[in-house]
């Protein structure tokens, strides 16, 4: 008997179970089916031999396959419960050991395989090519030269707006190319400053001497030599965003949600960029990953040494 029949086989008992046992409604009985064929189709394309041999890290693929196929995420959930439920039956007719679908309430979001979240949506970001044309400035005044820094160093750093705001010019250490930044509930973090943003800043200082009040302790002031205010950014921000051509709204923080999305794009490392942007909390990060189900896919695809039939095989 090959897996497709196999499979068959079960889904048409439990099937049965759900008409004859649970009482079920036909429409619900039907709704369960179409998730069931979703899920024997994901099997055959994996080419896993047995519902036995289904451990967590390939069942965390279907929700992936799911979502490259445009789903919805209520759709996804609601075929992960399918799932779940059907290998809940399978666990108790002793048809296989585990159930490696199991939900978070069973064993903890870390291990549970779900469905991408549909109320966290990406906050707005710019292209590589938009921030490209955004930071494209020929500074020709003293205050062109501190906004090319501003503009930088968002992007370059993830910085909040109050942070780059409150920063002082003994926090600024352009030999080694980083910033100490003071985040939310005073928590300190030291953030690698890119190539371009020291270039900038570097030419911000020398303007910055002929601006600032003597003994001002801030990096970025306004014309006035005085710290320059988080209003203040906000507004230059916006005046370059249009003054570049961009045809759209941008702020401060969007600088921040593309710097992250870039790198996690570029690395896939969680962790290193929940340090970058100081988030306490790994969740708070994880809003940058809302779209890595297919890079997860491919990932594994890759790596697996069972995740592909070799051609020709």
């Amino acid at each position: 008997m090959d897996i497709a029949e196999e499979v068959n086989r079960d889904i048409n008992t439990f099937l049965d179970h759900l008409r004859d046992e649970r009482r079920l409604s036909a429409h619900t009985i039907s709704s369960y089916r179409r998730d069931l064929e979703k899920f024997a189709v994901f099997l055959s394309g994996r080419e896993i031999q047995t519902l036995r041999e289904l451990g967590v890290a390939q069942a965390r693929m279907f929700p992936a396959r799911l979502h490259q196929a445009g789903l919805s995420s209520r759709s996804i959930q609601r075929a992960l419960s399918a799932v779940r439920t059907f290998y809940k039956y399978l666990l108790r007719e002793a048809k296989v050991a585990v159930n490696p679908f199991l939900s978070a309430r069973d064993v903890g979001n870390s291990q549970a395989v779900t469905a991408p979240r549909a109320d966290h949506k990406l906050p707005p970001t710019l292209s590589i090519e938009e921030i490209n044309q955004l930071v494209a400035i020929e500074p020709q005044s003293n205050l062109e030269h501190r906004d090319r820094a501003i503009l930088e160093l968002f992007y370059s750093s993830g910085l909040r707006l109050a942070e780059l705001a409150a920063l002082n010019l003994s926090e600024v250490d352009l030999a080694d190319r980083l910033v100490r930044v003071t985040g939310k509930g005073a928590k300190t973090r030291v953030v690698p400053v890119g190539g371009y943003a020291a270039e900038a800043l570097q030419a911000w200082l020398g303007a910055r001497q002929e601006l600032a009040l003597e003994n001002e302790a801030a990096l970025f002031v306004n014309r006035r030599g005085t710290r320059l205010g988080t209003r203040a950014i906000q507004q230059r921000v916006a005046m370059w965003a249009r003054r570049q051509g961009l045809g759209r709204q941008v702020h401060p923080h969007m600088l921040r949600h593309s710097f992250a999305s870039h790198v996690l794009e570029s690395s896939s490392d969680l962790r290193a960029v929940q340090e970058l942007l100081g988030h306490a909390d790994l969740s708070t990060t994880q809003i940058y990953t809302h779209l890595d189900f297919q890079q997860l896919a491919r990932v594994y695809d890759g790596a697996h040494p069972r995740a592909r039939r070799k051609k020709g095989g």
